[in-house]
């Protein structure tokens, strides 16, 4: 027992805005009464399809126990309910004004279907018919008009592979996935200064650390079976510290479930917070290395040794004044003092971020600051350190490793015509040697009328894009769209000259079983699950690959599959890294691409052999007088997916706006206030709620504030949109 760690002397934290984990479990057994036989099966048998942790039944390999977090158990439901009603879809006029939970909620896609332009719904029509018409589509357009996007939702690396092969084979490169929109520029930054494109350590270094650091991460919301790890990380004495505009509660104390202590008093999760300007990133953590260096604290016979272009880091520092990045930073002088003493003071440290420092037009540069500091330490290629992008969703990490990005092939080769050409060599037909459009791109070249074919594997880009009225004005102008999916969403009931449904079968339904690569690098299988099955619905990558045979006949020879392993094969082949998933077969097997940490020995897999510093430019972030800064957060949701409308962690709603104690007062609003925040773009109404954030600065939550969000504006390395805005605060 460790008292000095605990919340507090309320049993279970009763009376506390909190998860109720235990509720949730009770939820979830009630959620799946009539299915409770499958929906056990899934969940001890099945690797999570929620987080990238990893969990492949109820266990891991990185702590004993029992693992079950409240994201598994709220997409348990979408992997267990039944079919939906067809004949409602005959009429989708009048269903499109239902949420997306709602719509959710009517069950799973069962059939194809097919809705032409002037028609008020679908037809259902046989799976010959749909694949017929989707392939004469693709055959009449210019590959480069053709797109294709698949989203994080429990797609395994088979669908992902299967599905870039695809792309390639009509000849394009127009695909992209979610990673795009979270990691994009952390997976660059890391290639480019290290020579490795993932996190560089595993979960276990995380318990072995003096120091861990949450930058722009709030993992109790997204990642919440890393808050177990975190626990285990306190009891034996890291320090954790947190970099955020906003002091989450879920990290300042939480009830990790399955340790009786913790559940019953909690725990104190973080030793301090550093508030910071929303894009004061990178000069927040310019101003700290710029401490460091001055209190003596680099390593420096790691840095001499080891890194290349500290020197010229050095002296963009020393042109840079404290006050500035104090300044735009948000943070105080002293602040950045007291970090790069806490920082210097630690043996070994782990940095964590995610969408907070990746989602801005300055993505890669708090990326690449990020990693200036832990090469600054040595933090990165030994026991207790690294560096760990953490992801949010099961499928991005190895989406992205499979090929299925608009900017690398499989293995993460950049795409380049040399890359290009050794790539035709092993599939045997050409492959464009340009970059392809990114998500993003395509709905905006969409909009423009320069695309004739957008193919989505699940997603929802009305509600993960900036600026939703844009979204919808471009998808009513493919001439022919492709929704594959397991339930209704809301882009597809947008009319269009044609639009098809294609059911898809869930990873727990894909014969011969399927892989996933979580954060730390570990490629997990996850078996078929016997139970009931939907409809009509397909295993996933068996659609691509009848595709290709209906779109060239005479080449389907070159995308033939007879099944899974055949898959898991030439992925050993062609993505070296990944030897070894051909071997996989049951709950539990697994192998780590790139072994317990990456960089092992702090030996750099880079053109010289050593880790490069590379300078950065702070932004300069000043807030215009009666306007604030707003960035988007998530709630008690799965992406876009949102499962409750009262976010457990912080009791906001879903229209809150979060607002410090000071602006509220100084705007003469009030607690609870009906207001309208405005950006240059659009306008959303909302509540204010009295929040513990820098002054300065507002939060709402995420897809409901994306009408305030400008498309277009984006990293320029990374290509990831930027998820925030200025706006003015008014009463409604």
């Amino acid at each position: 027992m460790k008292p000095s760690l605990w919340a507090g002397l309320r049993p279970f934290g009763v009376g506390q805005t909190k998860p109720h984990h235990y509720l949730e479990i009770a939820r979830t057994l009630w959620d799946n009464r009539r299915d409770l036989p499958y929906a056990w099966r899934i969940l001890s048998r099945g690797v999570c399809d929620g987080c990238a942790l990893g969990v492949a039944g109820f266990r891991d390999w990185t702590i004993e126990g029992i693992h079950l977090c409240t994201t598994r158990l709220s997409l348990l439901r979408v992997n267990t309910m039944g079919a939906l009603d067809p004949a409602m879809l005959f009429d989708a006029e009048a269903l499109a004004d239902r949420s997306a939970a709602e719509m959710r909620a009517l069950g799973r896609l069962p059939y194809p279907m097919v809705r032409r332009a002037g028609e008020r719904g679908f037809t259902r029509v046989s799976w010959d018919a749909a694949q017929d018409l989707v392939a004469e589509g693709v055959r009449r357009a210019d590959p480069r008009r053709v797109g294709f996007y698949l989203t994080a939702r429990g797609l395994t690396n088979e669908v992902y592979y299967v599905a870039q092969k695809l792309a390639r084979f009509i000849g394009t490169n127009n695909i992209d996935n979610a990673a795009r929109i979270c990691h994009a520029p952390s997976t660059g930054a890391l290639r480019r200064t290290l020579g490795v494109a993932a996190t560089t350590c595993s979960y276990t270094d995380v318990m072995q650390a003096d120091l861990v650091v949450l930058l722009g991460s709030d993992v109790a919301n997204a990642q919440p079976v890393f808050m177990k790890y975190l626990y285990r990380a306190r009891m034996r004495g890291t320090k954790v510290v947190v970099v955020n505009p906003f002091r989450e509660p879920g990290l300042e104390r939480y009830w990790v479930p399955s340790d009786p202590e913790s559940a019953v008093f909690g725990t104190r999760v973080t030793d301090d917070f550093f508030q910071i300007h929303t894009g004061g990133d990178t000069a927040f953590l310019c101003g700290v290395l710029k401490a460091l260096i001055e209190a003596d604290g680099v390593d420096d016979a790691f840095v001499r040794e080891r890194t290349t272009g500290f020197a010229d880091v050095t002296a963009s520092l020393a042109r840079l004044s404290f006050d500035d990045l104090a300044r735009w930073s948000g943070a105080s002088v002293a602040d950045m003092r007291r970090f790069a003493e806490r920082y210097a003071s630690a043996a070994s440290t782990v940095l964590v971020w995610s969408m907070g420092e990746t989602q801005h037009v300055c993505g890669t540069d708090n990326v690449l600051a990020i990693i200036a500091l832990a090469l600054a330490r040595g933090n990165v290629g030994r026991p207790g350190a690294g560096l760990m992008p953490i992801r949010g969703h099961s499928g991005v990490q190895g989406g992205a490793e499979m090929g299925a990005y608009a900017t690398a092939f499989p293995g993460g080769a950049a795409v380049t015509p040399d890359a290009a050409a050794e790539l035709s060599r092993t599939y045997g037909f050409a492959i464009p040697g340009e970059r392809g459009l990114t998500a993003a791109e395509m709905v905006e070249a969409a909009e423009r009328g320069e695309m004739d074919v957008l193919y989505s594997s699940g997603g929802n880009f009305l509600e993960t894009l900036p600026d939703p009225a844009a979204v919808r004005r471009a998808l009513e102008r493919v001439p022919l769209r492709v929704h594959q999916d397991i339930v209704l969403s809301p882009q597809m009931l947008v009319p269009g000259q044609t639009v098809v449904l294609l059911p898809a079968a869930t990873r727990y339904e894909q014969p011969g079983g399927g892989t996933e690569t979580t954060t730390e690098r570990r490629i997990v299988f996850s078996p078929e699950i016997p139970g009931p099955r939907v409809g009509e619905a397909r295993a996933e990558w068996r659609i691509f690959a009848d595709l290709a045979a209906r779109i060239a006949p005479d080449r389907a020879h070159l995308m033939r599959f007879d099944d899974a392993d055949a898959i898991r094969r030439e992925i050993a082949r062609v993505v070296p890294s990944y030897a070894g998933i051909e071997r996989l077969a049951k709950t539990g097997d697994q192998i780590q691409w790139g072994g317990e940490r990456l960089c092992d020995g702090q030996v750099f897999p880079t053109s010289d052999g050593r880790a490069h510093f590379v300078t950065v430019t702070p932004r300069e972030v000043e807030i215009p007088d009666g306007q604030f800064l707003l960035s988007t957060r998530r709630g008690k949701q799965f992406n876009s997916m949102v499962f409750k409308q009262k976010d457990p962690l912080t009791g906001a709603g879903r229209d809150t706006v979060l607002m410090s104690a000071t602006d509220v007062s100084r705007t003469g609003l009030r607690d609870g206030q009906r207001v309208t925040v405005r950006s240059e773009v659009g306008a959303v109404s909302g509540h204010v709620r009295v929040a513990r954030i820098r002054d300065g600065n507002v939060q709402m939550f995420f897809p409901e504030a994306n009408p305030l969000i400008t498309a277009g504006r984006r990293d320029p390395v990374a290509l990831v949109p930027d998820y925030n805005a200025v706006v003015t605060i008014t009463p409604a």
